[in-house]
């Protein structure tokens, strides 16, 4: 029972977060389920959901997304899944973690620092391809693209918008590439079926809550996250 109310405190925050921000799904969940479920399952109640996310939030923010930018996400990230999937399978998850932290506090670090980074048609596929690398390998693409958004300054329309665009893609493919590949459970499905309400009532309070975060507060917000999350990956068993 216990360990019900806590899958359905991370879900229903995570989704919230997802909702309000563009990103944070996977850079709250991922975490916390790695504490719940064997790293597999995880990882695949991870996209899974997230993938619904995306799906239920598309319509209304297309509108938002920079076409250009989404294509050379995707094109980069073509070329990062494999890799991402082959560290899953390779690598220590211990390891990964470790290092997926570093470099998280490490570009934080760098964003407090208010060092500038230029959008360019090259850095976009970069990113997309760091992207691609961490979904496949622990389902969360949220740091590369949060960290390149918020040093180019961008508005948080676009920024939520053009990631979840970009999600949609990235979560199904990885999310088909690991059940070919790694297989699958049904432990990962029913758990993620228990999970659909509250993921609804996080898209609701989630919508609620975008409206009334302004650009400073959001940019601080995403500070907040990403340390948390850089910190929670080193220290966290």
């Amino acid at each position: 029972m216990f360990e019900y109310v806590v899958f359905a405190i991370i879900i229903l925050m995570a989704s919230i977060l997802q909702t309000s921000t563009g990103f944070g799904f996977s850079i709250m969940a991922t975490p916390f389920l790695l504490l719940l479920f064997i790293p597999q399952d995880a990882i695949q109640i991870n996209l899974i959901l997230s993938l619904i996310i995306s799906m239920a939030l598309i319509r209304k923010i297309r509108k938002d997304v920079e076409w250009g930018m989404l294509r050379r996400f995707i094109l980069g990230s073509i070329f990062g899944l494999p890799v991402g999937l082959w560290i899953f399978l390779s690598v220590n998850l211990n390891m990964l973690k470790l290092g997926v932290s570093l470099l998280i506090l490490f570009l934080t670090l760098l964003l407090i620092l208010n060092v500038r980074v230029r959008q360019e048609n090259g850095r976009d596929l970069l990113v997309g391809g760091f992207s691609g690398i961490l979904t496949a390998s622990i389902g969360m693409p949220g740091p590369p693209l949060l960290l390149y958004f918020s040093g180019t300054d961008a508005e948080k329309e676009k920024l939520r918008s053009t990631t979840l665009a970009f999600y949609l893609f990235i979560y199904f493919v990885s999310l088909s590439i690991r059940i070919i590949f790694a297989g699958t459970t049904a432990k990962a499905w029913t758990s993620s079926a228990l999970a659909l309400p509250l993921v609804i009532v996080g898209l609701y309070f989630g919508q609620l809550l975008f409206h009334h975060i302004n650009q400073k507060n959001f940019r601080t917000f995403t500070y907040v996250i990403l340390i948390f999350t850089g910190i929670y990956l080193l220290f966290g068993k």
